[in-house]
């Protein structure tokens, strides 16, 4: 959850080299997106997409990281700086989940917002990193309509004469968002208590498990799969054993050979790869939010009633 110092340095470098080196007296290339608009930066494409749902035609909305980025440990690329440099706006997760966010901004002449200011945290509960907030508040849409009314908030900010429409665009959203919410706590309230468990890779679906019931366990608190060890391999054994859980998942941004290992050893099945940080392409299965929780309620009601694809 915190930035290597060699890390730091070598960001914080790049962002000044990059805007020393832009001619005196220019704005910075880019300064307005498509057709004149506004530019929305976010840092990652989930982000990207609850955006654009807000910004409709009046804003363009493009994602600092690709499709299948990791998005925990992402290094800034030049391209990346200049890019924000001539943003009119970025928008960040927060809640320490951009640990390269700081420095990459640092000297830059742009706003910034973060968008999961005022939603309910849950801090991580062991290791390393217990008492610091879980990142991931957008796997709960509860959370990501606080995420859209930050959103609506600050492009009415940045571009006033269109408020209207952002905040009818965002009212729309959060429509979809609660059918997608009250879709997902039924289907999930009909698993057997004894198969009401969530064993990921990564912890990272403490707000969906709190939304629906579940009962969450994970190999590592954040991603990072150097954290795989031995013991914690074991305790997520011991715990899918003790349990009888039928299933078990990995997300799409990791390896599944240690959850794989758990399976195997636990008597569960290996129940798919859930998206979490990332967006597919869009050609891919989960190219928006919506469809991503979407995905991963069909995956994981479908493996822990053994009705899996």
């Amino acid at each position: 959850m915190h930035v290597h110092r060699t890390r730091a340095f070598r960001i914080a470098s790049l962002s000044l080299a990059l805007l020393a080196g832009a001619p005196a007296g220019c704005a910075p290339a880019g300064r307005t997106g498509d057709a004149g608009k506004p530019l929305v930066l976010t840092t990652f494409t989930v982000l990207a997409d609850i955006a654009r749902n807000v910004a409709g035609d009046h804003v363009a909305v493009e994602s600092i990281t690709k499709p299948g980025a990791e998005i925990h440990g992402y290094e800034p690329t030049p391209g990346d700086v200049r890019k924000a440099a001539g943003a009119d706006l970025i928008l960040d997760n927060g809640l320490h989940l951009e640990a390269w966010f700081g420095q990459f901004v640092e000297g830059l002449d742009v706003p910034h917002t973060v968008v999961s200011d005022g939603v309910r945290v849950i801090d991580i509960a062991g290791d390393a990193y217990a008492g610091k907030p879980n990142p991931h508040a957008w796997m709960s849409p509860a959370n990501v309509r606080v995420y859209v009314d930050n959103i609506v908030a600050a492009f009415t900010a940045l571009d006033p004469a269109h408020a209207a429409g952002f905040e009818a665009n965002g009212a729309a959203y959060k429509n979809d968002l609660r059918e997608v919410e009250n879709d997902l706590a039924a289907r999930l309230a009909r698993l057997p208590r004894h198969q009401r468990a969530l064993v990921t890779c990564e912890g990272a679906f403490s707000y969906l498990a709190r939304d629906a019931g579940l009962t969450e366990k994970y190999i590592w608190p954040v991603n990072a799969e150097q954290q795989a060890t031995p013991q914690r391999i074991a305790s997520a054994i011991e715990f899918v054993r003790a349990n009888d859980v039928p299933a078990v998942f990995c997300e799409s941004t990791v390896r599944d050979g240690p959850m794989r290992q758990v399976a195997g050893a636990g008597g569960a099945v290996f129940g798919g790869t859930l998206y979490v940080d990332s967006l597919s392409a869009a050609d891919g299965p989960v190219p928006t939010y919506l469809r991503l929780i979407r995905y991963d309620t069909d995956t994981i009601v479908g493996a822990l009633t053994g009705r899996a694809s």
